[in-house]
């Protein structure tokens, strides 16, 4: 059997980390087999689909390199991959539902269905709907119809008795049948709701394994009646556990970003993102800037694959010890009997750690690569950038070291890219380190001239000048060191003073120092 997988979203926001997961891992059971991953769109519900979200949705698949074999953007034989284009199928699947009496053109109004519900409540009792309503012949039809009542499609569950069915994740699990609704597949406008759709598209696009999260478990006793009915094969289901809230079980949800944030790691994650964006001159989308989006780890910098890698996780082990994955190793080493029934909970410190471990194993060229665009939307680089761009920009990032965890982090080091009469100072350190020290003034303005005087401009010559000048003055290293760096860079902190100075190189270090004087 050829092993054919799907992810479906439906359209009607951005990419949900939870919504990833469960994508990845019918990506990776799939191309694991050699079998065949298809991107299909489920938007039969109209009035919630936003047509600008499928854009976000396609582009964070391939971001994350996701590709599929069969669906938008590439086509397939099964074609068309849009539920919106397939009303004929599911118009089909209805009708033979009905000839089979696996279901039931039902007149009731939505007032009279709610009139039993709730005397079933009140009774204490479970609701189960009479079927008062429902046409079991042409007669009924032309009787309902004189009376002005519109009609939709039911399911005719069994009333009694029990599915058993096995789960590739779950194992056996069982099903009241006296328990499931009388659920509506078609709507009184003849569109097709989700569980038929969903039924009939697996059978027409070939799908071997259901992978899907495990809220949808409820909805696999109505699915597999339909199935049964029309007489299609049933594919091997697996649930998943679903994603967890920050240090909790409750399901991880885009809507509760002011919940997550009261975790200090989450907080600490979005912050760190903001930053970044500020920088940017990003307009921040409170929708889409949120780290329960995928779009968020893009725009900040993260490594596709470290996000991978954590995702792989939340549900599933090798073993007690083994952490890091390769994309090949998670193809080589991905089972579904290794994914674990209990929910997993989103750790944002963790994911960030995966992060930073990525990012350090880089290859130089590899760093620079992923850094340069986060300079060139700031406006520090052209685009293209100029030639001599790699060379200068190669310094900085081996300079800045593993203080670069997501690529974002190269905008800390703008500083090298502004012109020498536009630095900006920090004031608190500008009055700290120079105006308020009685030498710090006349100490800068005497290394000035050391610095000119150089030879070589280079981190060794420079750190020994430095070394000299304290011990001619016989001054402590504190009174001059933290003033040369706050001249040259505006700030603080950064990496090595000396590394500092040499990518700037000389001409720029003496005309910085000169204007922070004249601050």
């Amino acid at each position: 059997m050829t092993v054919r997988t799907r992810f479906a979203p439906s359209p009607t926001g951005y990419l949900h980390i939870g919504g990833v997961r469960t994508a990845l891992f019918n990506w990776l059971f799939a191309k694991g087999q050699g079998g065949q991953f298809i991107l299909r769109v489920d938007d039969t519900d109209q009035q919630r689909n936003v047509e600008a979200a499928l854009a976000p949705i396609l582009h964070g698949f391939r971001w994350l390199g996701l590709d599929w074999d069969e669906g938008p953007e590439v086509g397939g034989p099964r074609a068309p991959y849009y539920q919106s284009q397939r009303a004929d199928k599911y118009q089909a699947a209805a009708e033979a539902l009905l000839a089979a009496g696996a279901a039931y053109r039902d007149f009731a109004s939505t007032e009279e269905i709610q009139a039993e519900r709730e005397q079933a409540q009140q009774a204490s009792e479970q609701f189960t709907y009479s079927r008062r309503w429902m046409a079991e012949n042409d007669a009924d039809i032309a009787k309902f119809e004189a009376e002005g009542r519109q009609c939709v499609v039911r399911l005719k569950m069994p009333r009694e008795g029990e599915l058993v069915h096995h789960d590739l994740i779950r194992g056996e699990v069982r099903f009241q049948w006296a328990r499931e609704q009388d659920h509506v597949v078609q709507r009184a406008d003849g569109s097709c709701l989700y569980h038929l759709a969903t039924v009939v598209d697996d059978q027409d696009m070939q799908i071997s394994h259901v992978i899907r999260a495990e809220e949808h478990l409820s909805n696999t006793p109505r699915q597999i009646f339909i199935a049964n009915a029309l007489g299609y094969p049933l594919p091997e289901f697996a649930h998943l556990p679903y994603v967890a809230e920050p240090g909790s079980k409750n399901k991880l949800s885009k809507r509760k970003l002011e919940k997550y944030l009261k975790n200090r790691d989450f907080a600490q994650l979005k912050q760190h993102g903001e930053s970044i964006a500020e920088r940017l001159n990003l307009e921040i989308d409170a929708e889409v800037f949120n780290p329960v989006i995928v779009d968020f780890y893009e725009q900040i910098g993260f490594l596709p694959d470290a996000l991978l890698n954590y995702l792989l996780l939340l549900g599933w082990s090798l073993d007690d010890h083994t952490e890091e994955f390769s994309r090949e190793e998670m193809l080589a080493q991905f089972s579904l009997d290794r994914v674990n029934k209990a929910p997993a909970s989103f750790d944002p410190q963790k994911l960030f750690a995966f992060q930073d471990r990525a990012m350090q194993k880089l290859p130089i060229k590899q760093k620079v690569a992923r850094v340069l665009p986060f300079l060139q939307q700031a406006g520090a680089i052209a685009d293209p950038p100029p030639c001599d761009t790699a060379p200068y920009l190669t310094k900085i990032v081996e300079a800045a070291g593993d203080r670069i965890k997501i690529a974002g982090d190269i905008l800390d080091y703008l500083d090298f890219y502004t012109a020498d009469d536009q630095l900006e100072y920090d004031e608190k350190a500008l009055n700290k380190r120079i105006r308020k020290p009685d030498d710090a003034v006349r100490l800068l303005t005497e290394f000035r001239e050391k610095l000119a005087a150089v030879e070589q401009f280079e981190g060794e010559s420079l750190e020994a000048t430095l070394k000299t000048f304290v011990e001619e003055k016989e001054i402590k290293i504190g009174q001059i060191v933290h003033a040369v760096r706050v001249a040259v860079t505006g700030k603080a902190v950064g990496f090595g003073l000396f590394e500092t100075m040499a990518i700037l190189g000389r001409e720029r270090c003496l005309a910085r120092i000169e204007r922070a004087l004249a601050q």
